[in-house]
This record gives structure tokens, C-alpha cells and sequence, in this order.
């Protein structure tokens, strides 16, 4: 008697498809897996050049260390950003992918889970690491993994439906920005105002469920809406 589950991973099914989109971009990430440590190489010197402008006064540094760490992981993610979909335009397999029989929102999903992965779940790791090059308080220190868990996707998902828009521009590096920096604004405040507040010992909750509301809520909609703005790019 088959399996059931097995059914599901038929070849030229939806799960299939799926999967080995996902084998081939990390196939393609560990091909070049010297470019997926530019992130972390970025947002590490942008924190050790804090300290050397500001002065090193553990106090002072103390002040600011979360503030620094999102807007280090922040810019560091939007370095990253613009090779989400450049390389498959390039090549032709983005077109592949709308012409595809397949949800294309489920098959960008899978892209837009993979950049998180090899982009931004590093910068994930480190952030403790970050936070002590800081003298970050202890209350910060172990807080920034769990409020970065929940603002990377958030940055990864409203980042995808940008590029998404100006991937068949040349030279998009700078209107990207402009579309970013903005949405990714009310990302970085809530995310930095939680670690602030746990800092000062106030209630941090608040914040963080908003967050996680707002990524619930991208979860359902940003791929839809990069799947929208990627056919009309390429139309």
C-alpha cells in the first residue's frame, strides 16, 4: 500500500517544484558562498567603527548599542537586497518562474525564504556578538537574537516586493533605496524601542507583538504583491 504522504512530492507537483527551487538556490548561495559573508563582514565593521568616532566609554556605547545593531543588520540586509532576483533575470529563469503552471507567490516565497537564510540568519547569530563589542546590557544582549527573528523577515518580505518592482531597471541600486529606506523605517524603530526599553527595564512586550502581528500579516501579502509587481516588471 503507497505512503499517502508521498503523494504530494509527485514530480510536477507544487511541493516538488517548490523543493527544487530551493536546492538550486542554495546550490547557487554555496557556489558562492564567499559573497554570503559580505553581510556579516559589513555589519561587523560598521559596529567596530561606532566605537572609534564616538570614543570608547562603555556607558555611552552602552546608550546606543541597539540602535547601532539594527541599523547595522538594516544596511547590511539592503546590501544583499538587490541579488534576490538579479541573477535569475539575467539568465532567464524568472521568466521561467511566471510562465510557470505553479502559484508563482508560493514559488517567490521560497526565494524570499532562502535569501533569509543565507542572509539574514547569520547577521542573526552574531548579533550577541555585536551587542558585547558594544557593552550592550545583558538585558539587550539576549533580546536583539529574538526582536532581529522577527524584523529580518519583516525586512526581507517588504524588501522583495521592491526589488521586485525595479528588477528589470539597470542600475536600480539607488531607487531601491528610496523604495526601502522608508518602509523599513517603522521596522527599525519598533524593533531598537524593545531592546531600549528592555535596557531601561520597562515593559518590552508591546513592540515585539507588534511586530510579529506585522509579520503575520507580510507573510500573506508580500508575496502576493511580489508576485503582481514582478509581472508587471517583466511585462
Amino acid at each position: 500500500m503507497p505512503v499517502r504522504g508521498a503523494d504530494a512530492v509527485t514530480p510536477g507537483s507544487t511541493l516538488a517544484a517548490c523543493a527544487a527551487l530551493v536546492r538550486r538556490d542554495l546550490t547557487l548561495v554555496w557556489r558562492r558562498r564567499g559573497d554570503a559573508l559580505n553581510p556579516i563582514l559589513f555589519a561587523l565593521i560598521v559596529v567596530a567603527l561606532f566605537p572609534l568616532a564616538l570614543g570608547p566609554e562603555p556607558a555611552q556605547l552602552r546608550r546606543i548599542a541597539a540602535g547601532v545593531v539594527f541599523v547595522a543588520t538594516l544596511l547590511a540586509g539592503l546590501l544583499a537586497l538587490d541579488t534576490l532576483f538579479r541573477s535569475d533575470y539575467e539568465d532567464g529563469s524568472l521568466e521561467q518562474l511566471v510562465l510557470s503552471p505553479h502559484p508563482l507567490s508560493l514559488l517567490l516565497a521560497c526565494k524570499i525564504a532562502v535569501h533569509w537564510l543565507t542572509t539574514a540568519l547569520p547577521l542573526i547569530l552574531v548579533a550577541p556578538l555585536l551587542g558585547e563589542l558594544l557593552h550592550a546590557a545583558d538585558a539587550v544582549r539576549w533580546l536583539l537574537p529574538a526582536a532581529l527573528l522577527l524584523t529580518t523577515p519583516l525586512l526581507s518580505l517588504i524588501g522583495a516586493v521592491c526589488v521586485a518592482l525595479t528588477v528589470g531597471m539597470h542600475r536600480s541600486g539607488m531607487l531601491l533605496a528610496l523604495l526601502v529606506l522608508p518602509l523599513y523605517v517603522p521596522v527599525l524603530i519598533f524593533g531598537a524601542g524593545a531592546c531600549n526599553a528592555a535596557q531601561a527595564g520597562l515593559p518590552y512586550l508591546a513592540p515585539l507583538l507588534w511586530l510579529g502581528a506585522a509579520l503575520v500579516l507580510a507573510l500573506v501579502l508580500a508575496p502576493l504583491a511580489c508576485a503582481a509587481a514582478l509581472r508587471i516588471s517583466l511585462s
